[in-house]
């Protein structure tokens, strides 16, 4: 993981951003704030080999804006980098740079929230989930291993659908109990997603995109009091191992 901050990144940490890796092949999911310099400690940017978004708020892609001028401005630029989003969600990320300096650096790959397709070794399957811009819920499988994330949604019926049985799920946890009403239809707690968790039989319970002064203890806490199977806050340079295999993972 690169980071689980919401928002914005806290003192030393960053924002959503997590690679996942089967067969050599390194998918970037949700390139947010602070990501490039921790994937860069683990990935050169040339290596990423594909990149996947799950909706347009700058925590949740603004550096595959830095992501996109390493890997073109140097003296062998690296191939077009594929970048699977859904319409429009990126546009002010890519006019970020003058006119035509990052045309060759990306290749979109627009998808609808609802489609499923491939991404190298990954079937990707996704879900319409309710935020303040669309917003599509991920669900990654490769390897007979199953990676669900929901972007930043509020309640939805078709959350047990995406997390049901998955080996890890990366929810948005942005408060610990309680959602504040304003908030209340477009992010979730901890709380929350402990429940659509167990609903779902999930394996692994991964609470992310904590806003910067949630106490994570306080998450994991009354995620534990419901879910009682694997769980993790998210934090950078957490990895979970998913192949018994050794040298094939599939890791956040």
């Amino acid at each position: 993981m690169l980071g689980g901050c919401g928002a914005w990144p806290a003192a030393g940490q960053a924002c959503s951003g997590y690679l996942v890796e089967h067969e050599g092949f390194v998918l970037l999911v949700d390139p947010g704030y602070a990501t490039l310099p921790r994937l860069a400690e683990l990935v050169p940017p040339e290596g990423v080999d594909a990149v996947l978004v799950s909706h347009g708020h700058p925590d949740h892609c603004a550096d595959l804006h830095p992501l996109l001028r390493a890997r073109v401005l140097r003296d062998d630029p690296a191939p077009p980098l594929p970048v699977h989003t859904l319409p429009s969600a990126v546009d002010r990320v890519l006019a970020l740079d003058r006119p035509g300096l990052l045309d060759a650096a990306y290749r979109l790959e627009e998808f609808a929230a609802g489609d499923r397709f491939a991404v190298g070794p990954f079937e990707v399957a996704t879900w319409p989930l309710p935020h303040s811009v669309p917003n599509a819920g991920l669900r990654l499988a490769a390897g007979g291993r199953t990676i669900a994330y929901t972007g930043d949604t509020g309640p939805s019926p078709n959350l047990p659908e995406l997390a049901r049985a998955a080996d890890v799920f990366l929810a948005e946890a942005s408060f610990v109990d309680v959602v504040p009403g304003e908030s209340a239809t477009t992010l979730s707690s901890a709380r929350q997603m402990a429940e659509t968790a167990v609903d779902a039989g999930v394996r692994h319970l991964v609470l992310t995109h904590l806003l910067p002064g949630t106490d994570p203890s306080a998450a994991a806490g009354a995620a534990r009091g419901i879910f009682h199977r694997e769980l993790t806050v998210a934090r950078p340079g957490t990895t979970i191992d998913l192949d018994d295999s050794p040298g094939t993972p599939v890791s956040t």
